[in-house]
């Protein structure tokens, strides 16, 4: 995992299409999982979509129940678009699906492209993309939360052992 130098606070960004659904269900998981492992203060993490559709609007209704029945609160979230700076802000940004890392690397800066990648590129299930659960049922939202958590634990977990390595923060 390149884009971490062991100085400063490590950063994440989630992104997927409309920020609505998946990437504020992973930021919600990582952020719970960040927490849980007493690592706030060494790892910040955010969302965004990839299209300005939804700009200002909550979660998905869907997307927020099936969350709080896991322990995730989304509630508070608001959409937004991937802006220039967040290029150079984030550490790691990661795309729920191929489509969303191709606009990313598009809008990249050439210096920045190495910090682009797929959420399931860290993750043991053998899938690339996120699949996009809006128009799909109750059961699209827990595939996707479920392919979530799984990617989540092992993303913190090289995190983890990055932040091992490298104990001094500044």
């Amino acid at each position: 995992m390149e884009g971490f130098s062991g100085k400063g606070k490590i950063s994440v960004l989630m992104v997927c299409l409309g920020n609505i659904c998946r990437s504020p269900t992973a930021h919600a998981v990582m952020e719970k999982y960040i927490e849980n492992k007493g690592l706030s203060q060494l790892i910040y993490v955010d969302s965004a979509g990839s299209g300005a559709w939804h700009t200002g609007e909550p979660p998905d209704s869907r997307a927020i129940a099936k969350a709080r029945k896991r322990g995730y609160q989304l509630e508070t979230y608001r959409a937004r678009q991937v802006n220039a700076a967040d290029f150079q802000n984030f550490s790691f940004i990661l795309a729920m699906d191929e489509e969303n890392q191709r606009d990313l690397l598009k809008q990249s800066p050439e210096s920045q492209k190495e910090k682009i990648s797929l959420l399931l590129d860290h993750s043991s299930s053998g899938l690339s993309a996120v699949p996009d659960p809006y128009y799909s049922g109750e059961k699209g939202f827990d595939l996707v939360l479920d392919l979530i958590e799984e990617a989540c634990a092992e993303l913190l977990e090289t995190l983890s052992s990055k932040i091992q390595a490298h104990p001094k923060r500044s």
